[in-house]
């Protein structure tokens, strides 16, 4: 074999067992990128429904912390919203839900949301009849933050809950 020849034969050897080792190391490398982006996530959004039996779907939402989170608020009811409305109120930490919700029942002009008690309110939706849906986006630090249907007598009979960002 001639000498130059036999010089090329092992370069490309070396060569090629050079590009085998490096995509192994590539492959290697890459499985971790790829186990990281299968890793759950927190969710950043979720779905409540409110109907004619006066219950929330939810009772209890988790959220990340100081991360836009949005909660949609859908009526599945059927009755007029005259007689059946919901909304969702989410209050500050340590507010008093049945409080909150007594003072609402002289708030009709302004959806049962009692101007009054605006410093508890962190967030709410506008009151909902049959078949509509609206959202709201809350950025929170840690906490608990009870929510609740202000339109009377929805969160006596149980429709509240809590929103508990961690």
């Amino acid at each position: 074999m001639k000498p130059s020849l036999l010089v090329a034969t092992i370069s490309l050897a070396f060569v090629a067992a050079g590009c085998g080792q490096k995509d192994n190391q590539s492959q290697s490398s890459a499985a971790p990128a790829k186990a990281e982006a299968s890793a759950p996530q927190a969710a950043t959004s979720v779905e409540v429904t409110g109907g004619d039996n006066m219950k929330f779907s939810l009772t209890r939402i988790e959220a990340p912390a100081n991360t836009d989170f949005k909660i949609t608020l859908v009526n599945i009811g059927t009755q007029p919203k005259e007689v059946m409305g919901h909304n969702l109120v989410i209050l500050k930490p340590g507010s008093d839900v049945n409080a909150y919700a007594a003072a609402a029942l002289t708030a009709k002009a302004n959806d049962y949301i009692p101007e009054n008690l605006n410093d508890q309110v962190v967030a709410h939706t506008p009151l909902l009849g049959p078949r509509k849906s609206a959202d709201i986006t809350v950025n929170l630090p840690p906490g608990e933050y009870p929510y609740l249907c202000s339109f009377p007598a929805h969160a006596q009979v149980g429709m509240k809950g809590v929103l508990v960002v961690k």
